[in-house]
């Protein structure tokens, strides 16, 4: 059965046609049906809509936590960055204090 909702399968009623006193009961058991039918329908979509929900939380989830593990890592990746800027800083700076303590022991004031 098609679960597309359209504008046929929503309509049960259609208040322009005369209905006569005979008929009535007909025109009631028809657009009851029609008005099941709909509702089955609406079920229907109401439950895939429901699914495809709880499928994109769960997908939402897994995803937070991998975000949650990435984030833990950039932060120890930041350090390790850090803590190698610094190194070379204080590498830099001692080499240069070398290269000047050098070149005051060989009588180079520049």
């Amino acid at each position: 059965m098609d679960m597309r909702l359209t504008r046929d399968k929503m309509k049960t009623f259609d208040g322009h046609e005369k209905i006569g006193v005979l008929t009535v009961s007909a025109k009631l058991t028809e657009m009851g049906e029609l008005q099941n039918a709909a509702n089955e329908v609406l079920a229907a979509n109401i439950n895939d809509l429901i699914r495809r929900v709880c499928a994109l939380e769960d997908k939402a989830e897994r995803d937070d936590e991998i975000l949650k593990k990435i984030a833990v890592e950039l932060s120890g990746f930041k350090k390790e960055l850090d803590r190698i800027r610094l190194t070379e800083k204080l590498n830099s700076g001692a080499i240069e204090r070398l290269d000047r303590a050098m070149r005051l022991a060989q009588g180079d004031t520049d």
